[in-house]
């Protein structure tokens, strides 16, 4: 008896060792990168110009922000050179750090690479990206937007700046090879749908990974857009994101698409300057000067998609000066 159990816990850590390994070294499995020479036209560079900043927001986590301003705006000269990061005080699984996407940092990754890494998570070397650059959702998207996305960064002033390698914790540092998934692009729909047309730029947004609350990079199933996403603010205290669903009491179901548009228009206005935040005064990570920069009707669509999606009560406290 001794023996049989001696032998099936053998097996037992043999399997998981095989397992372990397969994960290691035969994951991620998404294909290599295309071959591709995207074509540098005007109509690619000012869509791009609008998707990284606007829309996509990448320009958001790969510059560096101003906490000492309301809603940190970028710190001018940044664009792109990368180095902020994302660690177990915001309850991810590891320390992640946003590349240098300037061409100091990517510029000699060819454009098949750039597109197999925001689309399918898979870095130049192969190497498996975690989902906080939203490349689930960025592999949805309409190729034609993702190339003009590309031809966009390559246009971006280069700035050297060495950007630490990500750490994942275990066991995220095996999980991570099984997240990257091959893309499943998709077609923009036309605008005149507005619903569909809504949904595309949501997912483009990637709106439900701040607005889902997680536990160690998981979203809570069933909590989708109900917000309450914690940030520790770097000018102190916790910052969460709110409720977008259409619940009337703790969501956004009472307000009107007038609204809804003013309140992003309101952080573009000519008049707005951002207020200094003092240490532990109210602050947001949402970055409204770059989302209240998106067209008038983009924002619409998104309105009209968010009074399609389930409704949930949860209360959120926007802003603690401590736990």
């Amino acid at each position: 008896m001794k023996k049989i159990l001696k032998w099936g816990l053998l097996a037992i850590i043999l399997c998981i060792a095989g397992l372990l390994l397969f994960v290691s070294f035969a994951l991620p499995n998404v294909g290599e990168p295309e071959y591709l020479k995207i074509e540098k036209t005007k109509e690619r560079l000012v869509r791009g110009e609008y998707l990284a900043n606007n829309v996509s927001v990448c320009m958001d986590c790969h510059s560096t922000r101003d906490w000492s301003k309301f809603s940190g705006p970028l710190t001018p000269g940044t664009l792109g050179k990368g180095g902020e990061v994302f660690d177990q005080k915001f309850g991810f699984p590891g320390e992640f750090y946003a590349r240098n996407i300037t061409p100091s940092g990517i510029g000699d990754w060819s454009d098949g690479e750039i597109l197999r890494a925001i689309s399918s998570g898979v870095d130049k070397n192969g190497r498996a990206l975690f989902p906080i650059m939203p490349h689930p959702n960025l592999g949805k998207m309409d190729r034609e937007d993702l190339y003009s996305i590309i031809v966009y960064v390559r246009s971006l002033k280069p700035i050297a700046n060495k950007t630490p390698d990500s750490k994942p914790d275990f066991p995220m540092n095996f999980i991570i090879n099984t997240i990257p998934k091959k893309a499943e692009f998709s077609h923009k729909p036309s605008e005149k749908d507005v619903v569909n047309y809504g949904a595309y730029l949501f997912n483009a947004a990637s709106c439900i990974e701040c607005h889902t609350k997680q536990e160690k990079g998981a979203k809570i199933e069933g909590m989708e857009l109900a917000g309450g996403f914690e940030f520790i603010m770097p000018s102190g205290g916790i910052a969460r994101s709110a409720n977008i669903t259409p619940d009337h009491e703790t969501g956004i179901g009472k307000w009107t698409e007038q609204m809804f548009v003013d309140k992003f228009k309101s952080y573009t206005d000519s008049t707005y300057v951002p207020n200094k935040v003092g240490k532990g005064n109210f602050n947001t990570v949402m970055p409204w000067t770059m989302y209240g920069k998106m067209k008038k009707e983009d924002l619409k669509a998104i309105y009209a998609y968010l009074k399609t999606v389930k409704p949930i009560k949860n209360t959120v406290v926007k802003f603690s000066e401590q736990y």
